[in-house]
């Protein structure tokens, strides 16, 4: 007798098949990103001034993110700088932030609250203290600065933490020596042009577009801080993240004097929390590094970053979900 056999396909070739279509869809259907996840979060990022580099760099990185994950909801919330941005970071009022390395290492030096729970994405760009003077001030040092209205950074800024060692570092003191001005990027250069302010200092990527107007305006010129490094060191922990740099000619090709300045840098870090989802910051960290030359085309400064010195955070650690980045990039 001939056994005839069923056309039907037996039950175990149909689970296979199911099995197949699933992880087919879910093959299709991956993000581009992190451990594959599709991330449909709400985040806050912290920037600067309205005009400052902060902010410009803060909308060009929403932008990446558009583009590269657009299931995040992202805020860009305006600030008064890299203090402020760490106070919004621990309080949870902000969930990335762009911080200096010193201001970072004066929080934890001081025992900010929640200071153990920051943690970093990505070394960014250096920041350069820059004294801004009219043409014919007479002030060819920081020390000249004595007596005169200077402006030193808006409260809670990283420039008004810097300028106040600065100033020290030149034997002046910021509340007595000098007359203090706390106002910021968006406010200092119309005072210096209306004659409201004799000096104004600044700690920003190269070039800064205010310095830059008001280089349009007016004859301005840089004054040296290079000569003030050593006295600075020795003024704290933190200072021992200040280096010194040069700012050349061509980063503002209409200040007066096209000569190299020696000043002083200091890094800025793209700063987060331990409670930040891991997804979340490898994603933001795949962004900083992959969109480089197109956020450099307009903040120059950001050209600077690069993936091999980008794990260099001190005084931070990475976030784990930075760390699973880069080792994905390097293996």
């Amino acid at each position: 007798m001939v056994s005839v056999l069923s056309r039907r396909p037996p039950l175990a070739v149909w689970l296979g098949l199911a099995l197949v279509l699933v992880l087919l869809c879910a093959w299709l259907w991956r993000p581009a990103f992190g451990e594959g996840r599709r991330l449909t979060e709400s985040l806050t990022i912290s920037t600067g001034v309205p005009s400052g580099v902060y902010a410009r760099y803060g909308e060009l990185l929403r932008a990446e993110l558009a583009g590269d994950a657009p299931g995040l909801d992202v805020t860009l919330e305006s600030s008064q700088g890299s203090v402020e941005n760490i106070d919004r970071l621990v309080s949870g009022a902000a969930d990335f932030a762009i911080a200096t390395a010193d201001s970072l290492a004066h929080y934890q030096q001081d025992g900010g609250e929640d200071a153990d729970r920051l943690r970093a994405c990505a070394r960014l760009y250096d920041d350069y203290m820059q004294l801004v003077v009219r043409e014919d001030s007479p002030v060819r040092s920081a020390a000249d600065l004595a007596g005169l209205r200077v402006g030193v950074g808006e409260d809670r800024s990283g420039v008004q933490l810097v300028t106040r060692e600065l100033l020290a570092a030149a034997g002046l003191d910021m509340a007595e020596d000098v007359v203090a001005v706390e106002k910021g990027i968006d406010a200092m250069p119309r005072m210096l042009e209306a004659g409201r302010l004799d000096a104004f200092f600044w700690s920003g990527g190269l070039p800064t577009a205010a310095v830059q107007s008001l280089a349009d305006l007016m004859d301005v010129r840089l004054v040296p801080l290079g000569d003030l490094l050593p006295e600075l060191r020795k003024r704290g922990d933190y200072t021992e993240y200040y280096r010194a740099a040069v700012i050349s000619p061509d980063a503002y090709p209409d200040l007066v004097g096209g000569e190299p300045i020696r000043t002083v840098a200091v890094a800025n870090l793209l700063v987060t929390t331990d409670r930040v989802d891991a997804a979340v910051a490898e994603q933001i960290t795949r962004s900083v590094i992959n969109g480089r030359d197109r956020i450099g085309r307009e903040v120059h400064a950001a050209q600077r970053v690069d993936l091999r010195t980008a794990i260099y955070t001190q005084p931070l650690e990475l976030h784990p979900g930075a760390v699973s980045y880069y080792r994905s990039v390097k293996s």
